[in-house]
């Protein structure tokens, strides 16, 4: 019961940020192919837990970088 709740307040306030920052893109100017990306920040994880301080785009300038996203990663879905 407690994964129940726990996965259903996780998914509103997931929805609830992603809902917020549609508002945000749909609005904002589409970089050209060949512009730098905008700076950004993300809170991170890694296997061994969550990462204390948000990681932003500019610290990897210079760097080639990949996002990767694994929304089902660990669940049952």
């Amino acid at each position: 019961m407690k994964n129940t709740v726990a996965a259903v307040i996780s998914a509103v306030m997931t929805a609830t940020s992603v809902a917020a920052g549609a508002q945000q893109v749909l609005h904002a100017p589409s970089p050209a192919v060949g512009d730098m990306a905008p700076d950004f920040s993300i809170s991170g994880a890694t296997r061994y837990g969550l990462v204390k301080d948000p990681i932003k785009l500019s610290d990897f300038r210079g760097s080639t970088v990949v996002l990767a996203f694994f929304y089902q990663a660990r669940t049952k879905g």
